[in-house]
């Protein structure tokens, strides 16, 4: 059985309140790279780099992070955007549910090898079940949830939606 918790209009509004924090953010800066770990906060990162663009006009990079959830320290993070130049730039980590943090924490670490000026991260879901010391600056709906339940991302152009399971 799964419960409907936002539905695709209820997702677009969200990214658009998300859009104006970050600029709030990062008024100042000439650069904001948007960077989403693989497969959901890449799509939410894409969408909201589309959103920031509208919103700011300024240059908005983006990349993905391809991270192995399940052993993450024997992976290794990938970037996919040309040629990876953090240094000295604001860079915002969009993922899709932040759980325990294991995985945004891991993101996270990938960007410490860079001088960048600043990072923050981003939620579209934040469970609220932390084993990690993570939080998410910008959060789009905090659930709470026992640790039976499962939240479920659907990204469909037109058909977005998040499930409680």
């Amino acid at each position: 059985m799964k419960t409907l918790i936002l539905d695709h209009l209820q997702i677009q509004q969200k990214l658009n309140r998300l859009a104006y924090q970050i600029y709030e953010a990062n008024y100042q800066e000439e650069e904001i790279i948007v960077a989403g770990i693989e497969p959901n906060g890449a799509l939410l990162a894409q969408r909201l780099a589309e959103k920031l663009k509208e919103v700011t006009g300024k240059k908005i990079g983006l990349a993905t992070l391809k991270v192995n959830k399940d052993n993450p320290l024997n992976s290794e993070l990938v970037c996919e955007k040309g040629g990876c130049e953090f240094a000295g730039k604001s860079v915002v980590l969009v993922d899709d549910v932040l759980n325990t943090g294991r995985t945004m924490i891991y993101g996270i670490k990938y960007f410490l090898e860079y001088s960048i000026k600043q990072l923050h991260t981003v939620v579209l879901v934040d469970r609220d079940h932390k084993l990690f010391p993570v939080r998410a600056d910008y959060i789009g709906l905090s659930l709470s949830t026992n640790l039976q339940e499962h939240v479920s991302v659907e990204m469909k152009d037109g058909g977005d939606a998040v499930y409680l399971l």
